[in-house]
């Protein structure tokens, strides 16, 4: 079970201030740059984590059509040709250089509500040889969490959000899936700014022991 103090620091940023949003709309997926059969991966990874923590998916928001949008390349650069790419990115271009100096395989943008809940998250994956290593399960639950909450710089830095079991079946670890479930909880907040957030959210999973 996390404690208060860690997760605290899995929604800190490098300033050390704390920020924690999660969705309070349904989450209506699309899937760029794969074929059918990774697509349908990708959509049922997203709904099944909705549905272990709370949550609801659909086919369409009615703001955005679509918004949790996963981007798959080869090259960042190729970002720099999508049409329209830099009306949802802010200095895009500033972003991929900094991607590509770093070498950096996946980068998440969130855009927010006025009460500070995700409003949309746009997924993007270069496909290193890091990620051909993982499975498309492996990869399409493993980003499916990453996308639920604003996670922190270093919430995953050391440790993967997943676990595999005996028979090779890949899963979030448990104390994980307790903290999505937590902070999705309807009496939660969907949006903190105070690090005692940490310590509500350590009791629930607590109390739900």
């Amino acid at each position: 079970m996390l404690t208060a103090s860690e997760i605290e620091r899995m929604f800190s940023r490098t300033d050390g201030s704390y920020v924690f949003a999660r969705w309070s709309r349904p989450i209506c997926p699309v899937v760029f740059g794969v074929q059918d059969e990774t697509l349908v991966i990708m959509k049922s990874a997203i709904e099944a984590v909705c549905i272990a923590v709370g949550h609801r998916t659909d086919e369409l928001d009615p703001e955005l059509g679509s918004n949790l949008m996963m981007f798959f390349f080869s090259d960042w650069e190729e970002l720099r040709a999508v049409p329209d790419l830099d009306q949802m990115i802010p200095q895009l271009e500033n972003v991929v250089d900094r991607l590509v100096v770093a070498q950096a395989n996946q980068y998440r943008a969130f855009r927010f509500d006025d009460q500070g809940a995700i409003q949309a998250c746009f997924v993007f994956l270069r496909v290193d040889e890091a990620l051909q290593q993982l499975g498309a399960d492996s990869l399409a639950l493993s980003q499916a969490v990453q996308a639920m909450f604003l996670w922190s710089q270093e919430a995953f830095k050391n440790r993967s959000p997943l676990a595999v079991l005996d028979n090779g079946t890949t899963v979030m670890r448990p104390e994980i899936a307790a903290l999505l479930r937590a902070g999705y909880d309807p009496v939660m907040p969907a949006c903190a700014k105070d690090a005692s957030h940490a310590l509500r959210l350590a009791a629930r999973i607590e109390g739900a022991q």
